[in-house]
Parts: C-alpha cells; sequence; structure tokens
C-alpha cells in the first residue's frame, strides 16, 4: 500500500495543498516549524483518526478557520481507495470513502494502515500508563477496526458510571439509586472485558516480533518482553504502580469477567467514597522488560531509543501479516537525528524495503544515504519536489 496524492486544506498551517507521493521513500525536508510534521500528522490521522502529537481534533483545523479538510488517496495493486475527512469545529465531524458519504467516520479505519514513529514515542517506555495503553489501543483499532467502537461505548459507560458514582456517595447502602449503578456495572464488565482480552492477546503476538526488531536494531542484546498489569489483579486502589503487583496471564474471557465482577465488588464501597471507578481497562499497565527489569527507570536513553523504535517495527510487521494490502505506510517523523550513527544504519536497511516509507528531517545529512529518494521540501506551508 502506498499514498499516491494528499490534499490539505485548511489543516494545521497549511491553507491548501496537493502533494503527490511515490512509492518507496519520499524524504520531506525542512527546518522545524515548517509544516513537515503537519503532513506525517495528517496521512496517520487518516489511517487512525487520531493524532500522534494532541488529543482531539480541534488543534489539528488552521487558526480562524471552521473546518479542514483531509483528502488522501492510497493504492495497492491495481485498487485505490480516496478517503475524505472534514473536520468541524462545530458539529459533526463527516467522511467520505471513494466520494460517498459514510455512515460514521469510523467507517474508514482499516482502509490505510499506518505506523509513526517519532520523538514522542519515547515516552511509551519511559513515562505513564497513558501512553501505553495508547500504543496498543491504536494498534488494536488498526488491526481490528470494529474496536474503534467498543472503545468509545467504554469510555461513555465510564463517563456515565463515574457520575453515578459521584452523585450517589452519601446514599444509603439500600437505595434505589444504587439499582442503576448495577446496570452501569454490566456495560463496564462486558465491554471492558472485551478490551482487556484483546489487549492480552496483542502483547502474546507481538511477542516474537519485537524480540526480532530489537535484536537487529540494538547494540545491546537483553531479550524485551511485555507484562500486563491489571487493575484486576493488582493489590492497590490507586494508579497502578508499575514496581508493584501481580500480572494479568490468561486472554480467557469468561476469566476476566469472572475476576472484574470480583474486583467491582470488593472495591465498590472505596468508589462510592471517592466517586470514580478504580477497576477496568482504563487504569492497567503494560510493563516493558529488558532482561529481568522493568525497561522504566532501569534502561539507558539509548537502549530506550532501541525499544520504542522496536516496538513500532514489531508492529508493523503484525500490520502487514493482517493486512490484505501490503506494507502498512511507515512514517518516521524526525527520527534520525536522535540516533547514532549505528542505529541510523540499522533502521535504513529494517525500513528500505517497505513499500512506502515517509521520512521527515530537518537536515537531510541525518537520513542515511541509501534512504534520499522522492525529495520535497517544505517551507511555511509549502511543498516543492528537489529531486525524482
Amino acid at each position: 500500500m502506498h499514498i499516491k496524492h494528499l490534499s490539505l486544506s485548511n489543516f494545521r498551517n497549511y491553507s491548501t495543498l496537493e502533494l503527490s507521493l511515490s512509492p518507496g521513500v519520499n524524504l520531506l525536508v525542512g527546518r522545524n516549524g515548517q509544516g513537515k510534521t503537519n503532513l506525517a500528522e495528517a496521512i496517520f490521522y487518516c489511517a487512525t483518526l487520531s493524532s500522534h502529537r494532541v488529543s482531539g481534533y480541534i488543534p489539528l483545523i488552521k487558526h480562524h478557520q471552521d473546518k479542514a479538510v483531509i483528502r488522501l488517496l492510497a493504492g495497492f495493486e491495481e485498487r485505490e481507495n480516496q478517503i475524505e475527512l472534514e473536520l468541524n469545529s462545530v458539529g459533526s465531524n463527516r467522511a467520505r470513502i471513494n466520494r460517498s458519504e459514510t455512515t460514521r467516520v469510523r467507517d474508514v479505519l482499516g482502509l490505510v494502515n499506518t505506523v509513526i514513529f517519532s520523538p514522542e514515542d519515547l515516552d511509551i517506555v519511559k513515562r505513564d500508563p497513558a501512553n501505553r495503553r495508547a500504543f496498543i489501543d491504536d494498534l488494536l483499532v488498526q488491526m481490528t477496526p470494529r474496536l474503534a467502537g467498543v472503545f468509545s461505548d467504554y469510555d461513555r459507560v465510564l463517563k456515565q458510571r463515574n457520575t453515578l458514582l459521584k452523585t450517589s456517595r452519601n446514599l444509603p447502602s439500600n437505595s434505589p439509586g444504587l439499582d442503576t449503578l448495577a446496570a452501569w456495572d454490566d456495560s463496564l464488565v462486558k465491554l471492558g472485558t472485551e478490551i482487556i482480552s484483546f489487549r492480552q492477546e496483542l502483547i502474546q503476538r507481538i511477542s516474537d516480533p519485537l524480540l526480532a526488531a530489537y535484536q537487529a536494531i540494538a547494540d545491546e542484546k537483553n531479550n524485551p518482553s511485555i507484562k500486563y498489569r491489571s487493575s484486576l489483579t493488582v493489590n492497590t486502589l490507586v494508579e497502578i504502580d508499575s514496581e508493584a503487583g501481580d500480572f494479568l496471564l490468561s486472554a480467557d474471557r469468561s476469566e476476566i469477567e469472572k475476576l472484574f465482577r470480583e474486583k467491582l465488588a470488593l472495591l465498590k464501597p472505596k468508589e462510592l467514597e471517592r466517586g470514580i471507578t478504580l477497576v477496568g481497562p482504563h487504569r492497567d499497565d503494560l510493563v516493558l522488560f529488558l532482561g529481568e527489569f522493568p525497561a522504566k527507570g532501569y534502561v539507558s536513553h539509548g537502549e530506550s531509543w532501541s525499544y520504542a523504535l522496536a516496538l513500532k517495527l514489531a508492529s508493523a510487521k503484525l500490520l502487514k501479516a493482517e493486512s490484505r494490502a501490503g506494507d502498512p505506510i511507515l512514517i518516521l517523523d524526525d527520527v534520525f537525528a536522535e540516533l547514532d550513527s549505528t542505529r541510523r544504519s540499522r533502521l535504513a536497511e529494517l525500513v528500505s524495503d517497505n513499500e512506502q516509507v515517509i521520512i521527515t528531517a530537518a537536515v537531510s545529512d541525518d537520513v542515511p544515504v541509501a534512504l534520499h529518494a522522492h525529495r520535497l521540501a517544505v517551507t511555511s506551508g509549502t511543498v516543492e519536489v528537489q529531486n525524482d
């Protein structure tokens, strides 16, 4: 799969843009702040309906404009798909596939697969559980697009349940108002069980590609692995501490559901006291190990880069295995400047045979010569071809 053409209207710093891209390597070069990452973001948004930089979509709309439009033409062999997204500051967003209006915006998911790697991805290794949850959930949605609806429904149920918990703080235990909470409990367990099970299955499936990718990119030959620390199994009432607690080992839904219901019943008094849901996938974490030790807080800066890169390369391998449309589009956003020469060369070798690679760089010399292909200069929201 590769992007043939990208059109933008009032997206970030682009008033209008018509950009043709080639199979193979596309190198976007320009000083910081000129709009390189905005192009990568637009492509990634069409594939995932999320940004790798911000939550929500309003920041994607150009200042003082009411809407932004992204139009993307993707090709694979003899087939083409055109995706058009209209992002509105007021009212609902809209989507079209091959010029036909869709029932739901998320119907575009699955048409284009994309893996993006950027300096922010170090947060997956170094920072909070939310970063790791976002990583695995974004990958899950690309692999199984219907899960976008499951995540959306879970967030809605969670908000409603938290609201009810807050308003029920002072109610007696036999209050009829608590009967409504039981109904939300059932929805929370049903949706949460599905999310946890899918996450656990994906952790198991990514294990071998992660090991292979890390061994290919890193100097150190430690073995990376991932374990799922769940609020269903840890003995804590606060955000899960990556240094303590048991790991969830099973992906069996009946077992997960049983654990979920038991933990909800156990923590119900605390939830009513605090007015917040203390159990569920929104409080879980992926603990990344390198050898015997958790990567967070133990590994060097270089090892963190290798780990983050390996996670993304493993994601690309899984997406390729699942897709009928060839390689996912691989985007390397301002990455090479952060890598030493050894990792640059290894990364270049690993991605060079991908069907399409889009690279952004402030200085072209940061990018190995082997990856200099279709080169474009980005300046103040305009893009010009430098060579073919």
